[in-house]
């Protein structure tokens, strides 16, 4: 099959990962990479209902191996991928656990995901984005989701603080690296809780503001997207108006 440019989301779920799959699925075809076929199988009959095209691969996004199969599968799928976007949006286990109470593997959760699930997506898909600058109408992103936490170790959260710092170390350095080469790396700071249905109950007293939207998430990542080499933005934070910060 002849190469078309592309969309690959890691991370796929209820909230962001789903609104950005959606947001970039009304412009290209999207790769929707989950642990669980029940994270993408909904989502990809969605997008294909509504005359986009969507496929979802299993993956440990922590795994080489398992990051290296699916994007074999990618190029069954698309041919000889060339890229014009991914999403890194996968997360360690959160948890809140006094410190002296983590085993390693408790702390290993964070980095296994954030920092070195992060460091296998960004290896698997930069030779993509290189291939989709010449056909590509915006330049090439990569871009990945932080949150609090990748600026601040609250108590108890040392685990998904560090995963979480890591991952932004990485992408500020590959935006320093592969900027220059017209890719545009980005992270951006989730801050707050987002509305999705597994947090329905949370904060009800708060009020409609109070938590963030998905879809508006999604439309900051399109922003980040479309922006030109003039004007890359490395970092934005997103929060409701309510957060304190």
């Amino acid at each position: 099959m002849a190469s078309k440019l592309i969309a690959i989301v890691a991370g796929v779920g209820p909230g962001t990962g789903a609104a950005v799959a959606k947001k970039f699925a009304a412009s290209y075809p999207v790769v929707l990479l989950a642990r669980n076929p029940d994270s993408y199988e909904p989502l990809a009959k969605e997008i294909n209902g509504g005359g986009g095209k969507a496929i979802g691969i299993s993956t440990d996004i922590s795994n080489s191996q398992s990051v290296k199969d699916a994007f074999a599968k990618i190029e069954q799928e698309f041919g000889k991928d060339v890229a014009a976007a991914a999403i890194f949006n996968a997360s360690g286990r959160f948890q809140r656990k006094p410190f002296l109470e983590l085993t390693e593997e408790d702390f290993n959760v964070g980095l296994d995901v954030s920092a070195k699930g992060a460091f296998l997506f960004s290896q698997a898909t930069l030779p993509l984005l290189q291939k989709g600058k010449a056909s590509s109408q915006h330049p090439p992103s990569l871009i990945f989701t932080g949150a609090t936490a990748s600026v601040k170790g609250s108590a108890q959260m040392s685990s998904f603080a560090t995963g979480k710092f890591a991952l932004r170390a990485l992408t500020q350095s590959l935006a320093r690296e592969f900027g220059p080469q017209g890719i545009h790396v980005s992270h951006a700071i989730i801050d707050g809780v987002i509305d999705i249905p597994r947090t329905k109950e949370w904060m009800k007293d708060a009020g409609p503001e109070a938590k963030i939207s998905a879809d508006g998430i999604a439309d900051a990542y399109w922003h980040l997207h479309t922006q030109p080499r003039t004007t890359f933005t490395w970092e934005i934070d997103i929060r409701p108006a309510v957060e304190k910060w």
